[in-house]
């Protein structure tokens, strides 16, 4: 038998625990929904409406059809909201951007540099004849600038096609 092993991340460390909302600072109401659904969602109450008291955050949800589903995610909106406000850039949802941020910048850099080395590449079959443009832009998040790779043995040529009737 083969022994189980899992594969952890070093660097995922555990997001912040999201703040308890006491249900005595919470005004809960529930209201008929809005928008598709047809004559079922005007009959019955099934999106909810919390308010904050301390702060008064409203928050309305109606993502399902289920009542309890809809009090649980309103919940977890109003939590995340309240973290938003009490935290700011330490927050679970401004962590969550930061590491969303930095995948697609390393993403992004992955990318670059795989067509980097194809460009390197066509360079070394072509015997040179192909150039490497590069614009450089410093942006916010130092990603650099685009690459533009042009082929200088075929020329461009726009008046080769011709429209009308050819004598010869």
């Amino acid at each position: 038998m083969r022994p189980l092993s899992t594969v952890s991340r070093l660097q995922d460390k555990a997001l912040p625990p999201r703040p308890k909302i006491l249900e005595a600072e919470i005004e809960e109401s529930f209201l008929k929904g809005t928008g598709p659904g047809g004559q079922k969602i005007n009959k019955t109450s099934s999106a909810v409406q919390l308010k904050h008291l301390p702060t008064g955050i409203v928050v309305k949800c109606q993502e399902t059809r289920s009542r309890q589903q809809n009090r649980k995610f309103a919940r977890q909106i109003l939590a995340e909201r309240l973290d938003v406000l009490e935290k700011g850039g330490q927050s679970r949802t401004a962590i969550k951007a930061e590491r969303a941020k930095a995948k697609k910048a390393s993403a992004a850099k992955k990318s670059k540099r795989k067509y980097r080395k194809l460009a390197e590449e066509k360079e070394g079959k072509d015997g040179g004849m192909a150039t490497v443009d590069s614009e450089e832009s410093d942006g916010e998040d130092g990603s650099g600038g685009a690459e533009i790779i042009r082929d200088t043995e075929t020329p461009r040529n726009t008046d080769e096609k011709k429209s009308g009737t050819d004598q010869g």
